[in-house]
Formats: C-alpha cells, structure tokens, sequence
C-alpha cells in the first residue's frame, strides 16, 4: 500500500468521523470494514449499517470500491448493496479521501434521491411516501418517513 493511503487510513482510526468506524481488515490493508450510524432525524435513524470498502491497485486515481453488506431500503442502494453516489463513479477525484466517501455516503442516508435512483421500484415507492408526523424534522427541516427495511 502506498503511502497516502496509510496516512490516510491512520487519520481514519485515530481521528474517527462521527457516526463512522472504518477499520482496515488484519489480513488486507486495502479492505475495510465499516459501520455507519443511521443519521439523526433521518428515515434510517437508529439503524447500523455495514460496509465493505476496498481500495483498487489504483488508489487513489480510482475511486473506493463501497457496498452495503447490511440490506436497505434505499432509492440509491441496490439489492446486492451497490451505491448510486456520483463520487464513486464519474466524479471521482484523487484528491477526495476515503473519510470524503463515507460522510458523503452518510449524507446519502439522510437525503435519499429518488429522482436519481439505482432501485427504480425502491424510488417510486418513496415518492409515494408520507411524512410519518406532520411536523418536519427539528433538526433538518425535512419530512419524517416511515421506512421498511427488506
């Protein structure tokens, strides 16, 4: 491993982001294992959810290989965990680090796009969706939903 991802995956272990434990596996440097805390206020709050996050030969002119290992019920998560989010994909950039990837994740959780989908059948039920309470949320001011996890 070079040595920018080790840095980079020593500031994730010593400086943790809130909400996110990304731990390198013992035997392979480039796999990490990932929790991340459903965000307050969000439909998936008090949910853990876990991610598998490896780093290509690449690394870091190609972008983290990230799925969810835990199943959810996401416009931009696919059955097999696959994540619709544009930093993994075209927008990639070398100068983003693997913390940038998972609070973006993490906000992924907290403002699903259902106009943008992975799930096409997950984001048209979305759409549908009524605000669980009419109040909105204190913190975020968004619509609170009722959310099933398959």
């Amino acid at each position: 491993l070079q040595l920018f991802p080790r840095s980079e995956t020593q500031r994730l272990v010593q400086e943790p982001v809130p909400g996110i434990s990304a731990l390198p596996d013992e035997s392979n440097a480039r796999y990490f294992h990932v929790v991340i805390a459903g965000p307050a206020d969000s439909p998936f709050e008090g949910g853990t959810f876990k991610l598998e996050l490896f780093l290509p030969e690449e690394y870091p002119m190609a972008a983290p290989k990230v799925r969810f290992m835990t199943k959810i019920y996401h416009p931009n998560v696919d059955k097999l965990g696959r994540i619709c989010l544009d930093i993994l994909k075209d927008k990639w950039s070398p100068a983003l680090q693997i913390r940038t990837v998972l609070l973006s994740i993490q906000a992924l959780l907290s403002a699903p796009n259902p106009d943008d989908p992975l799930a096409n059948d997950v984001a048209e039920e979305w759409k549908k969706m009524k605000p669980v309470r009419p109040l909105e949320s204190s913190k975020t001011g968004l619509p609170l939903y009722q959310i099933g996890f398959y």
